[in-house]
């Protein structure tokens, strides 16, 4: 079997299992999962880091220890899907494949070691489908929402509206920047961080911020901010007080807009070492994460919304609610 071709087709084998993959500068994620009422429900997932974009902002080019790393772990992702007998899948790579100048030889010695073919998506793409994933978490009496992933290789902010109260909510603007986790840390570092590198990071992301903010960060009443990212739902462990990261306990939290102070603080004040051993963060993050709350930063500066809540979901849910939509197994809100 081969899993290459399957994006795009309704499940042939009647099984009405989904697979949604998502391979992005710092993670390869994978969700399977099934219809269930108004949503799905998941049987299978697997998450890996494999860091694609390593040195991609100073070479220009997907490193051979990276290419290694993200096939390992598409093999995994492979297998699984096998295992499960999905029949319709979608399988994407984002701003990592967008940038490299080695993408398209990386894609087909993917395909030759996997069978898996990746669908490079455009920014806005991406943007729409972590809509799509994250907005079941907008409150139902706000008036809308701004949304932002921090990814590693790039940074996509969606203003999210309703029409009426209680109506569904819509994309009214969106942007990406091509500032993410991995490229800030390789560019200020990420091992030992200074109150001035801090600061650095933080103005450069406010920069790249400026005219989407100068037009969109005003009229703010009655919307809140939204997070998909690594970035807050560590910073959603910690507030918690949690030895180890459990998804099922901070999806879906709300922190005040001191409770993200406090806990971007209680980073800020960890050497490599201590964020190396907390439980939330690990070897993995203890690079990146400090990059990632520069952006936050950045991004409460641009939309001073009071509260921030946390979701642990992202592309692979919207890619899934976009696939059962399209094939009639669930309702549109």
């Amino acid at each position: 079997m081969t899993v290459a071709g399957a994006a795009g087709e309704s499940p042939a084998d009647g099984s009405g299992v989904y697979a949604a993959l998502d391979l992005g500068t710092n993670n390869c994620r994978l969700l399977i999962a099934c219809p269930s009422g108004a949503g799905f429900r998941v049987i299978d997932s697997f998450s890996r880091i494999v860091r694609l974009g390593e040195g991609i902002s100073s070479t220009g080019r997907i490193s051979e220890a990276a290419i290694e790393r993200a096939i390992a772990a598409l093999v995994v992702c492979r297998d699984k899907i096998r295992a499960r007998k999905a029949g319709r899948l979608r399988l994407i790579a984002t701003e990592a494949c967008r940038a490299a100048s080695n993408a398209e030889s990386f894609r087909s010695r993917v395909a030759a070691a996997t069978g898996i073919e990746l669908e490079v998506i455009d920014r806005e793409t991406e943007a729409a489908l972590a809509v799509v994933g994250c907005s079941p978490l907008i409150h139902p009496k706000a008036r809308g929402a701004i949304l932002f992933d921090i990814g590693g290789g790039s940074t996509e902010l969606v203003r999210i509206e309703r029409d009426r109260q209680g109506g569904d909510p819509h994309s009214r603007a969106w942007t990406s920047i091509p500032i993410g986790v991995v490229t800030l840390a390789e560019r200020f570092g990420g091992h030992d961080v200074t109150p001035q590198s801090y600061a650095a990071m933080i103005g450069e992301v406010t920069a790249s911020l400026g005219a989407f903010a100068a037009e969109h960060g005003f009229n703010l009443y009655g919307m809140h901010l939204l997070g998909t990212s690594g970035t807050v739902t560590t910073l959603g462990g910690l507030h918690l007080g949690l030895a180890r990261y459990d998804r099922r306990k901070v999806d879906g939290i709300w922190m005040n807009d001191i409770e993200v102070s406090q806990a971007i603080a209680r980073l800020c004040g960890m050497d490599y070492q201590k964020r190396v051993a907390n439980g939330c963060i690990g070897a993995e993050r203890a690079d990146l994460v400090l990059a990632g709350c520069a952006i936050l930063d950045a991004i409460r500066r641009a939309f001073p919304l009071p509260r921030l809540r946390v979701a642990d979901r992202g592309l692979r849910e919207g890619m899934l609610v976009e696939m059962m939509r399209e094939d009639g197994v669930i309702q549109l809100n």
